[in-house]
């Protein structure tokens, strides 16, 4: 006789992003020349000082349970680095230390959200944001964006949604956003934060692709408003994005010590703590600089000039030029409304391009918008140029 299995379980879908990857994977396996824009991860090595950092913590035997917020090393190099960069005063009992942002966004949002409870979310939206939500029976709420707002919400936007619904208790905040690129000025920020401020809502700010922005612009936390708004606001950040660090698994939750303090409980009878050797190799990638995350940023750049360039040049697409982290998101509606393959989504044609062109891509409705696909550029210059013309003919393949 079969367990039944969970309700909650059955609802929660696979990761789009993962699965595309994957797929990819077993193909390459099976020798076929697959490029893979699917993967939201740096193509770089992690940088050398890390790993060394890594390597001497393991011959130091500090292979042994830590700290289940976090060694207090690593908390106070947060705090600093918190302070220098962000303009935000922290505690070290103000810290706690993930085994990716991920897990630290998940332990926030079961600190506070009740079922029934609703947390907005500004669509195109990373794609575990609502799962989560979900898996708390709480419920979240789309505000959606395109093109004309530069993929930002507003703040009359979500005063509207607040007042609309009837139970909201968070906001979800992206910037660098993942998958549109898009970046929040100070003044947009402000703008939010009064909404929020206005009406209690608590703000999760996701930060995790802070140091990956280009044309100029700045990154700008939203807790560093005021002491009120820092009071209300959650800071996400980690090492996986900038310092290449993805399979070390380390995130960071920043905030009010009440929420802080319960969602380390909560991590306590999960995860526990992040592995001891990651945290020791953390505390030497956020207190220390050898120029590679500079280069890595300036590399990402360049890749992202040429690629929304090439993208903007195909007949009938168009591509907002992200200002952040290393995804492009074209707009592809015209080939799903005029196609001659039966394709009637975003999906059916990242199905089509993989197996028919060889090229992996994550579909628009994996982010909750399905006029789109998303390109991950964390991808060689050579990779790039052929997947644009892999990508532009699999189009052309679909009217002509």
């Amino acid at each position: 006789m079969a367990i039944k299995i969970s309700n909650r379980a059955k609802a929660i879908k696979a990761s789009p992003t993962l699965a595309v990857s994957s797929k990819a994977k077993i193909m390459q396996a099976n020798g076929i020349d697959v490029i893979n824009f699917g993967v939201g991860e740096p193509d770089f090595p992690t940088p050398e000082y890390i790993k060394e950092a890594g390597i001497k913590a393991i011959n130091d035997n500090f292979t042994r349970y830590t700290d289940n917020r976090g060694i207090l090393e690593l908390r106070t190099v947060i705090c600093k680095k918190l302070k220098k960069e962000n303009c935000l005063d922290y505690k070290e009992e103000n810290i706690l230390v993930s085994p990716g942002a991920k897990a630290s966004i998940f332990n926030v949002l079961m600190s506070v959200c009740d079922p029934r409870d609703e947390v907005l979310i500004a669509t195109p939206c990373w794609v575990s944001y609502p799962s989560q939500v979900e898996m708390l029976d709480a419920i979240p709420i789309f505000l959606p964006t395109d093109e004309s707002t530069d993929f930002k919400i507003s703040a009359t936007q979500l005063e509207d949604a607040i007042l609309t619904n009837s139970n909201p208790k968070a906001i979800i905040l992206n910037s660098p956003n993942n998958p549109t690129g898009t970046v929040y000025t100070k003044k947009e920020l402000e703008a939010i934060a009064n909404v929020c401020l206005k009406y209690n809502i608590l703000i999760v700010a996701d930060e995790i692709y802070e140091k990956l922005i280009y044309d100029g612009e700045k990154h700008f936390s939203i807790a560093s408003i005021s002491e009120e708004i820092k009071a209300i606001t959650i800071v996400i950040n980690g090492v996986s994005k900038a310092f290449a660090m993805t399979g070390w698994r380390l995130g960071y939750a920043a905030g009010p010590i009440d929420i802080i303090k319960r969602a380390s409980r909560i991590q306590s009878h999960t995860t526990s703590c992040v592995n001891s050797i990651t945290q020791k190799a953390a505390v030497v990638a956020l207190s220390e600089d050898d120029g590679s995350v500079e280069k890595m940023r300036q590399e990402f750049e360049k890749r992202r000039n040429y690629l929304v360039k090439e993208l903007n040049a195909i007949p009938n697409v168009k591509c907002y030029p992200p200002k952040g982290a290393f995804y492009a998101m074209p707009n592809i509606e015209f080939y799903l409304l005029n196609n001659k393959k039966n394709i009637h989504n975003s999906v059916e044609l990242c199905e089509y391009l993989l197996e028919e062109f060889h090229i992996a891509l994550v579909p628009g409705l994996a982010f909750g918008v399905d006029k789109y696909v998303r390109f991950s550029y964390a991808n060689s210059v050579k990779n790039i140029e052929e997947g644009v013309k892999r990508f532009t003919t699999g189009l052309k393949s679909l009217i002509h």
